[in-house]
């Protein structure tokens, strides 16, 4: 495991590669105090994203009087981490073992994990697969039940997304591409929201994740229901569990949260006005709201 250098007033984090079981290099990056007694938070970001999707986020757990560390990380094949040789390793349990060897690296235990979509997935089977590694749990926009409407539209995009040639192109097609479920957004985030999809490489946009993740989606049968994931659900239950849903979600429909919170005695349910998959934790209502749950939760 590498550390870079540590986190300072221009940047602050600190970037971490490290090797997992099969010798790919993977990154993630720290925010926050060396020391604290708060509990760490690890975020894990969706299906084609990476760990910059949370900085904003990061940022605010991380500063502040209840400054906690927070960790974000790229899965094999996305953000600065090194792509899979062979595709079908891009899959939730070969990534949950990413964490966990991540999570063994650094010390962590008993860790509030925050996963947007696949990361919420990853925070279930890891309920299951090593209870002791989390002790809450943030779903953002993801649950038991997957509509399969929301599904089929990341299929229609992951890895078929032209490269753009300049960031004001790559502004505009993040832009085109969401603004149905995110009419609020205002222009100039989108272009903040761009430079979280994809890499840099000599001043351009260069790809975020590698385009082989399209054929483990070609796997998936859309035209059938997706398996339910209620018993690693049930995994969660001795744990504080925040499920964010965002308003104009495709992929997470309000019945599963209702059937969620009947089955958790300590859920709480936020809907993202607004919003659509997944919500972008960049407001401070989200922040606040994911903030005050983690510090009852470490309480």
């Amino acid at each position: 495991m590498t550390d870079q250098p540590a986190a300072t007033d221009r940047q602050p984090w600190r970037d971490i590669v490290y090797t997992a079981q099969d010798g790919l290099r993977l990154h993630a990056r720290r925010y926050g105090p060396e020391e604290s007694p708060l509990r760490p938070a690890l975020c894990l970001p969706g299906l084609t994203r990476n760990g910059r999707d949370f900085h904003s986020l990061a940022m605010a757990l991380a500063s502040g009087p209840d400054a906690r560390p927070v960790y974000c990380l790229d899965y094999r094949g996305r953000g600065l981490s090194d792509y899979d040789p062979n595709w079908r390793n891009y899959s939730p349990f070969i990534e949950l073992l990413d964490v966990l060897d991540f999570m063994t690296l650094q010390g962590l235990k008993g860790a509030s994990v925050v996963g947007t979509s696949r990361g919420g997935i990853i925070a279930m089977l890891m309920a299951v697969m090593r209870p002791s590694a989390i002790a809450a749990a943030v779903l953002n926009d993801i649950g038991p039940v997957i509509e399969t409407a929301g599904l089929a539209r990341i299929m229609g995009y992951a890895g078929k997304i032209p490269l753009p040639r300049s960031w004001e192109e790559a502004s505009a097609l993040v832009r085109d591409m969401n603004k149905r479920f995110f009419p609020q957004i205002d222009p100039d985030e989108w272009a903040e929201i761009a430079r979280q999809w994809f890499n840099e490489e000599k001043g351009r946009p260069a790809p975020g994740y590698d385009n082989n993740l399209a054929k483990a989606l070609e796997e998936i049968d859309v035209s059938k229901p997706m398996p339910e994931m209620w018993p690693h659900f049930q995994s969660l239950q001795r744990k504080p569990v925040l499920v964010l849903r965002g308003e104009n979600s495709d992929l997470l429909s309000a019945k599963t949260v209702a059937d969620m919170a009947a089955r958790h005695p300590r859920l709480v349910a936020v809907t993202v006005r607004g919003q659509g998959h997944a919500p972008l934790l960049r407001d401070r209502f989200t922040q606040r709201v994911i903030a005050d749950f983690l510090r009852d939760a470490d309480a």
